[in-house]
């Protein structure tokens, strides 16, 4: 018998722990693919014949002194993805660790500058498939405080 899928609202609270990053509000994008983070910004550099992701993120972005920690990661592949503006542009995606509901699923991450958005992480459809159900009218479920 099929697992029954959590409940999740339009917004959620949610850790990274393999980046020490912990309670990101998180928006659920149904309509979008891949789930994507904030980033301060990121480069891209070849060694030994594989290709890895550099990556600069806020440790604390809800705090007024920023902590820019920076990231390596091996990219696990690169999608050409189209912004719901029309603009083409190339993401560079690596796998990691999220945690909802006090538990961990693996993730396909990509990282952009989100800065102009409401939430510094969206989750997308790649993610929320086959684990979650999306309730429009609720936020913070996975926090049990929703």
């Amino acid at each position: 018998m099929p697992k029954e899928k959590r409940i999740i609202g339009s917004i959620e609270t949610v850790d990274l722990p393999e980046l020490g990053l912990f309670r990101i509000y998180a928006k659920i994008d149904t309509g979008a693919e891949t789930s994507v983070l904030h980033c301060e910004g990121f480069e891209v550099f070849e060694e030994k014949g594989h290709r890895y992701i550099r990556c600069y993120i806020d440790a604390h972005p809800e705090k007024e002194q920023s902590e820019i920690q920076q990231f390596v990661f091996p990219i696990h592949r690169e999608r050409v993805i189209k912004s719901s503006f029309g603009q083409a542009e190339t993401r560079h995606i690596f796998l990691t660790k999220i945690k909802l509901f006090d538990q961990e699923f693996d993730i396909k991450l990509s990282v952009r500058d989100r800065s102009s958005m409401a939430y510094p992480m969206l989750l997308g459809k790649n993610f929320i498939s086959g684990k979650f159900l999306v309730d429009v009218a609720k936020k913070h479920l996975a926090r049990g405080n929703g």
